[in-house]
């Protein structure tokens, strides 16, 4: 398996893949992979802390029925989407050769792996 490829499904399955290219023997000793398993495990944690804030928010909201769906129903749609728009851009620009590097887990991702 290439590098590249590797490195792109550390993003497939969240923080399992993340932890599995993390242990596996010949791609735990390459950078890039360790930072995108690092980034992918980071990414996936922030990821359902938000979304347990967006229930809390729905949840908030469940007390005026149009404005759960209104407001709390958007939000969950827009988010989710975002979502895994992000998913599928890591995988692709990672697969193609190119370092994305988000935004506060991605400093954090780099200091772990050692680039």
């Amino acid at each position: 398996m290439t590098d590249n490829l590797a490195a792109a499904l550390c993003y497939l399955f969240g923080f399992i893949t993340g932890i599995l290219f993390l242990v596996l023997a010949p791609y735990n000793q390459n950078r890039n992979v360790r930072f995108n398993a690092f980034q992918s495990i980071f990414l996936n944690i922030a990821w359902v802390i938000f979304w347990i804030l967006i229930t809390i928010v729905s949840l908030i909201f469940s007390f005026v029925p149009f404005l759960r769906l209104l407001v709390a129903g958007a939000l969950e749609a827009v988010i989710g989407l975002a979502g895994f728009i992000l998913w599928l851009y890591l995988m692709f620009k990672t697969y193609n050769g190119e370092k994305v590097v988000l935004p506060i887990v991605g400093p954090m991702a780099e200091k772990r792996a050692g680039v």
